[in-house]
């Protein structure tokens, strides 16, 4: 049996150790790296076998459901040598290792196999270490993306071009919506179904920043060319954020010319924006036009329901334990974006974590005061009813009044739901906005337009359209 060596300071595992965190800084950013990741200790490394550990089994259970396959990619990239990687919990005490918290290992092969999603390899003339590779991100895949109402259209058709073999389906895909509401999240869970329903396809993940980036480093060191060869043997061409590119002309042109080299050759183009084409500022006219040839989805802003859902799925692909009615508060109070969502989830439970305390609906809003805060500062009950009054050309005063014509009443339950939807007012509250109407006249409200929405079209587009005037 091999003897373990120690790590020491010059062992050339540390150096690679190094690496591998200079790398997981630079995709996730300081941080979440000083968040999560900065506390993994490196501890021994034998016969290709890496143990690292952390201080508490929260920490170990958050990095092993969000972060260790890419650890484990990043790991074997950089040392061929290694088969597994197993992350434990550090005891206190004595410093050991906790034997009974070790995770699944992953072969070197099973790496390997995962990059040929990636192929294209750099031009080390003007790339970096990782070239022009695909980085897709292994937490982001059509199985945890939570579906509502807002982006099913999104979803559906994310799923029919992962699903597709050689029949495209929509060419180019274009999906927008606001910051944090899911674009890259179906972007990546594109490439995962497209390497697992085609392994044989050249796929291609990077936002259109990189995509300049490359290019502009091709004209520098005079390597068109291979720019040109390495984006138009792709089959599969995914860019994140075009908006990125508006009023960028050099780069445009050559967007434009990849573009119809793709198309022509029958390759998918899978994009995505904060708006519709037609509203991209900045960006040549023949290039909108282009964007827009296939299908173009759009993304709204979540409901209550989707944001409920994705704090349940959040919990529970954690196995973690929370209250429901704390979920349910923040579904409530957190309405700009999934991200954000997700970092007041993220800030609740490690503080429960840290300080040793059970997460309460007390302590909940302590931590997030400041958010709390922010997105009560966001819409109020006067400018939802001044919206909506416009909108449906009544007079501002019909909001208060006793009258009970359907032209002026329906509109006015419109108000009651959309204040219950994007505030964090009780129902008596928004009840006194209203003429000092009773807290069941609201839940009547509310109820009502959750009906006609499921049957009235045009009344749901109605108010999906009054939402993000409000919103945004």
């Amino acid at each position: 049996m091999a003897s373990q060596k120690p790590l020491n300071a010059v062992d050339s595992h540390t150096v690679t150790w190094a690496r591998v965190q200079a790398r997981l800084r630079k995709e996730y950013g300081d941080a979440t790296y000083n968040s999560w990741l900065k506390n993994i200790e490196l501890d021994r490394v034998t016969n290709g076998h890496v143990n690292m550990s952390l201080p508490t089994k929260f920490l170990r259970d958050w990095v092993i459901n969000n972060y260790a396959n890419r650890i484990r990619q990043i790991w074997c990239l950089e040392d061929q040598t290694i088969q597994s990687i197993d992350i434990h919990v550090k005891e206190a005490s004595s410093g050991s290792l906790a034997p009974e918290t070790t995770i699944s290992e992953i072969n070197t092969s099973e790496v390997n196999a995962a990059q040929k999603v990636h192929p294209i390899k750099p031009n080390n003339k003007y790339g970096n270490q990782d070239g022009i590779t695909s980085q897709l991100d292994a937490r982001f895949t059509f199985d945890n993306f939570v579906v509502g109402k807002s982006n099913e259209l999104a979803h559906a058709a994310a799923r029919r071009v992962g699903e597709a073999s050689d029949n495209i389906p929509f060419n180019p895909l274009y999906l927008y919506g606001g910051v944090g509401l899911g674009k890259t999240h179906l972007m990546h869970a594109i490439g995962h179904s497209i390497a697992a329903n085609s392994p044989h396809k050249k796929v291609l993940y990077l936002s259109a920043e990189k995509f300049m980036y490359r290019f502009i480093r091709a004209l520098r060191y005079k390597d068109t060319m291979n720019f040109k060869e390495q984006f138009r043997s792709v089959d599969v061409l995914m860019i994140d954020d075009v908006q990125f590119i508006a009023g960028k002309e050099s780069t445009q042109e050559e967007f434009f010319h990849t573009f119809n080299a793709l198309v022509d050759q029958n390759h998918q183009i899978i994009i995505s924006g904060d708006r519709s084409p037609t509203d991209l500022e900045g960006m040549e006219e023949r290039m909108r036009s282009r964007l827009g040839w296939g299908l173009v989805a759009d993304i709204h802003p979540t409901d209550y329901e989707l944001r409920l859902g994705i704090l349940q799925s959040k919990v529970e692909q954690a196995n973690i334990g929370i209250e429901p009615r704390i979920l349910e508060f923040l579904a409530h109070r957190i309405t700009s974006n999934v991200r954000e969502l997700e970092g007041a989830l993220n800030r609740v439970l490690a503080y429960s974590d840290l300080v040793g305390r059970d997460v309460t609906l007390e302590s909940t809003q302590e931590v997030l005061r400041d958010l709390l805060r922010a997105n009560d500062r966001r819409i109020t009950i006067e400018e939802i009813q001044k919206r909506v009054a416009e909108h449906f050309n009544i007079r501002m005063s019909d909001m208060h009044s006793a009258r009970r014509a359907r032209a002026v009443a329906r509109p006015r339950q419109v108000a009651m739901y959309l204040a219950k939807q994007l505030t964090s007012r009780s129902l008596p509250e928004i009840g006194r906005k209203f003429g000092g109407r009773d807290h069941t006249t609201v839940m009547h409200a509310v109820r009502k337009i959750d009906e006609l929405r499921e049957e009235d079209v045009n009344l749901s587009e109605d108010i999906d359209l009054l939402r993000r005037m409000l919103e945004t």
